[in-house]
């Protein structure tokens, strides 16, 4: 039985959200001098006009951070509250310890349960949902969901089919219990059919860093464009109406469209694909590019001014593995 066809008793809620991004940008101009590209093709080709690039030296944990900074901040929040911490990354800071556990030890708290989950650019929407499980649960009555990643750290500034897409950044949103309508559904599918045409190699068990030439590019990220672009169309529009269909709702019913920021062009296409007004669709890819699993919390960030309380949002993500799914939830603040 799922949470469609389920009478909740307690509701996860999004209280608070924060963002953060980089102060570094590196442009299409920029690009134009170490690779064989141009500004207009980037811009027709992805709707991206320039990303943001951490510092060297700094990681995924620092953006975390300044996002959860943020968002203490605004909403007048307190650390001291937080029963857990879930961080959507596929940059960690290192393989171990968690991110998230060294996200505490930067905050200073040491009372609360942090991990980590990877589900690469559909990561934000998976830690969502199990936030908001723990929240029903009643077992854990303040949970902070982070999506981070210093996905620039695995981009080969000479590849052209990498190096114009990503960028990094992180966001955050603090989730709490309601009886009023919140998270109402999400649905979260992998298959893991797609690991050819969109990965990182290395770094993991099977082409540790230790064994690699110096000029191996399994460090880097690569993707074949074209099988990505079509299965993140079909992947996406399907599971938005899925969702939407199992909660007998229509596309009329939803005010927002938050879809995962990765290419303009997927994006245009996801919203021709289920009908949904242009104007209803939430897009800040021109000025970060894809963050991976941050881009769903820092679009909805910067957004805020524009969705109102008790919104209908529809949010959607596609990433390797494959990975995808679509969330529905009832705007709160």
């Amino acid at each position: 039985m799922n949470k469609a066809t389920t009478q909740k008793n307690t509701y996860a809620n999004i209280t608070a959200i924060g963002g953060y991004v980089p102060k570094q940008r590196r442009t299409n101009k920029d690009l134009e001098k170490v690779t064989d590209t141009n500004d207009e093709w980037i811009t027709k080709r992805t709707g991206i006009k320039e990303r943001r690039i951490l510092e060297k030296g700094l990681a995924t944990s620092d953006m975390a951070v300044h996002a959860i900074e943020n968002l203490l901040v605004n909403y007048n929040k307190k650390l001291t509250d937080i029963d857990a911490i879930i961080v959507a990354t596929s940059t960690p800071d290192m393989p171990m310890p968690a991110t998230a556990n060294i996200i505490c030890e930067k905050l200073g708290i040491d009372h609360v349960w942090g991990f980590d989950i990877n589900a690469a650019c559909s990561g934000f929407l998976y830690a969502l949902d199990l936030g908001a499980s723990l929240v029903e649960s009643q077992r854990y009555k303040n949970v902070v969901v982070i999506g981070a990643d210093k996905i620039s750290a695995y981009v080969n500034i000479q590849d052209r089919s990498t190096n114009i897409l990503f960028g990094d950044g992180a966001g955050a949103v603090w989730l709490e219990p309601s009886k009023e309508t919140g998270v109402i559904d999400a649905l979260m599918q992998s298959n893991g059919q797609g690991r050819a045409f969109l990965n990182i190699e290395a770094g993991g068990s099977l082409h540790p860093y230790s064994e690699l030439e110096e000029d191996d590019d399994k460090k880097y990220i690569k993707q074949d464009g074209k099988v990505v672009f079509k299965q993140a169309i079909q992947s996406m529009s399907e599971a938005c109406l899925d969702v939407l269909n199992r909660n007998q709702l229509t596309i009329e019913d939803v005010n927002w469209l938050v879809p995962h920021q990765a290419n303009k062009r997927i994006i245009d296409a996801v919203g021709k694909q289920i009908n949904i007004q242009e104007d209803k669709t939430l897009v800040n890819i021109a000025n970060y590019g894809n963050t991976i699993a941050a881009t769903i919390p820092l679009c909805i960030w910067e957004n805020t001014s524009k969705i109102k309380k008790g919104d209908l949002v529809l949010l959607t993500a596609f990433g390797a593995g494959f990975s995808w799914g679509a969330s529905l939830l009832r705007w709160s603040i």
